[in-house]
C-alpha cells in the first residue's frame, strides 16, 4: 500500500463542468471546459477498484450540475452501493431539467442505486440563475422516494456574517421550512475563480490556504476531475490500481 494514501477514505468525481447556473461565488468560473464529462464506466470501475484495496466510507459526485449526466452518477453510485461504502452522496443545484416527470424518475432512479445522502444548494448565488420551484419540486420528490436529503448552503465570510448575500440564502432556506429538511453546515466560499472576479471586498488580506484541499503527504480523498485527471495522472491513460501504486508528492507541495 502506497504509504501516501495509507488513510485514503474518500472518493469524489466532477461528473461534468457543465452547469445550468451561472452563480458569483463558483470556483471553476466561466465553466469554459464545459464539454468535459467522466466516463460511466471508468469511474464505476475505479470506485470498485479502489474500495477493493482501501477501506472507503465516502463516495460523493458533484460538478458543474452532476445529473445532467446522470448515467454516470447511477453507474457510480450503484458500485459504491455494490461496494458497502456506507456514504453515497450527491451534490446538486437541482435544476438539470424543467420536467417534472423526468424530475420524479430520476429522483427514483436516486434512491435506486442507493443515494442516501443528496445535498442540495441553496443560496443567494444559485438563486440568482436557477428557479427555486423546480429545485423544491426535486427536494419533494426525493422525500417521496426515500432519498435522504439536506440543504448544502454555501455562506460569504462566515455562517455567521450578516452580509447581504447570507441574509438572502438564509431567507432561501426558511422557503424549505415546510417540507422539514435538515440544513447542513454548507460550505464557506474560498477566494478562487469567480469567487475573486465578484466578492473581492469580502477577502481581506492574503489569501488563505484552501481548506478543500487534501495534503498530499497524507491523501485521505482521492478526487477525479471531469476530464479523467487523478493524482497527478489521467485514469484513461492509465489503471487507477497503478495510479495508485505509482503517486508520489511532487516536491515542494
Amino acid at each position: 500500500m502506497n504509504k501516501y494514501l495509507k488513510n485514503l477514505n474518500k472518493i469524489e468525481f466532477v461528473v461534468t463542468n457543465a452547469c445550468t447556473g451561472k452563480c458569483k461565488h463558483c470556483s471553476q468560473g466561466d465553466h469554459a471546459d464545459a464539454c468535459d464529462r467522466i466516463d460511466a464506466d471508468i469511474a464505476s470501475d475505479a470506485v470498485k477498484k479502489i474500495a477493493s484495496l482501501y477501506d472507503i466510507k465516502t463516495v460523493m459526485t458533484f460538478g458543474g450540475e452532476p445529473l445532467l449526466h446522470f448515467d454516470a452518477v447511477y453507474k457510480i453510485m450503484k458500485a459504491a452501493s455494490e461496494c458497502n461504502i456506507s456514504k453515497r452522496q450527491v451534490i446538486t443545484n437541482g435544476y438539470f431539467t424543467q420536467n417534472k416527470d423526468k424530475i420524479k424518475e430520476i429522483t427514483q432512479k436516486l434512491f435506486d442505486c442507493g443515494v442516501n445522502d443528496l445535498l442540495l444548494s441553496v443560496d443567494a448565488f444559485h438563486q440568482e440563475t436557477i428557479p427555486l420551484d423546480i429545485v423544491k419540486t426535486l427536494a419533494i420528490e426525493a422525500i417521496n422516494c426515500g432519498v435522504p436529503i439536506r440543504i448544502q448552503p454555501a455562506w460569504l465570510v462566515s455562517e455567521d456574517d450578516n452580509n447581504p448575500y447570507n441574509i438572502k440564502t438564509r431567507e432561501l432556506i426558511n422557503c424549505f421550512g415546510d417540507l422539514n429538511i435538515e440544513t447542513n453546515d454548507g460550505n464557506i466560499i474560498f477566494p478562487e475563480g469567480n469567487a475573486v472576479k465578484y466578492f473581492a471586498e469580502y477577502f481581506n488580506g492574503d489569501i488563505p490556504e484552501n481548506p478543500y484541499v487534501d495534503d498530499p503527504f497524507d491523501v485521505r480523498c482521492v478526487s477525479f476531475s471531469a476530464n479523467g485527471d487523478v493524482l497527478g495522472e489521467n485514469v484513461y491513460k492509465k489503471d487507477i490500481i497503478q495510479i495508485l501504486e505509482d503517486y508520489q508528492p511532487k516536491i515542494g507541495e
